[in-house]
């Protein structure tokens, strides 16, 4: 059997909301509400935190035991190095890839994700795609979810030495089609959520995860988030539209 990762990058130091993973609500930071969703995922075998060794994330490496995750920490600049090692740290066979500002990632999507890549002959899968964001079919962002295995993501890291490619995981896949299969999931048409927003970027968006928090925990799916955000557009909102948000920008 495949020994499957869910690996979350995770820093305190984020320029607009610093702390922002360790930020409370209902009693819980936004990491211990993240790994709640990410346990509910059947296929994965293993979730690990990749956080930097700067001091200011000690906080997070003691949430991750306290919580009884793992935890690598290395690089801030070079997340696709920290992501690399704590895959071939663990032994980790296929990554699932997510961003620690995804604290309402729906479990359900990781499956799908994962057995989808596993019956597929690609390199290279993501819900994550600039086309369906632009023809509004897509999920609300922060729901983002890719899928590589391990030897791909080595192979692409020897073959890059791109700041940029640095700084985003998975970018040098999606912008070298020619030499990866790549696969795009669109989401189903009910769980089109175009112009909503859940991911933690902004105090805003912190505001807006709260509601929904607050109003559907602690068993929902993404169509509840919609619904939520959909019957109370006072919240949805507080971020909605904001020019910096697009798809790859949530890789």
């Amino acid at each position: 059997m495949s020994n499957i990762a869910v690996i979350i990058e995770s820093r305190m130091t984020s320029s607009r909301l610093p702390g922002k993973v360790m930020k409370s609500c209902l009693g819980k930071s936004m990491t211990e509400h993240m790994i709640e969703r990410v346990r509910r995922a059947k296929t994965p075998t293993q979730i690990i935190i990749a956080c930097t060794d700067n001091d200011a994330d000690d906080v997070i490496a003691h949430e991750a035991a306290r919580l009884g995750v793992k935890c690598h920490r290395g690089s801030e600049e070079n997340v696709m190095l920290r992501v690399l090692e704590a895959a071939q740290s663990n032994d980790v066979d296929i990554i699932v890839e997510v961003t620690g500002d995804c604290p309402l990632i729906d479990p359900d999507m990781i499956d799908d994700a994962v057995m989808v890549f596993q019956d597929s002959s690609v390199d290279y899968l993501s819900n994550l795609s600039d086309e369906d964001y632009a023809a509004g079919r897509c999920h609300p962002l922060g729901y983002g979810v890719q899928v590589f295995s391990t030897k791909t993501l080595a192979d692409s890291y020897g073959r890059t030495n791109d700041p940029l490619d640095y700084e985003h995981v998975s970018r040098y896949f999606y912008t070298n089609p020619d030499r990866y299969r790549i696969k795009y999931l669109t989401a189903p048409e009910q769980e089109w959520g175009p112009g909503l927003s859940v991911t933690l970027d902004t105090a805003d968006d912190f505001a807006v995860i709260c509601h929904v928090l607050e109003a559907l925990y602690p068993d929902f799916s993404v169509t509840d988030v919609i619904a939520f955000l959909k019957d109370n557009p006072d919240i949805a909102d507080l971020n909605r539209h904001n020019p910096e948000q697009t798809a790859q920008v949530s890789a």
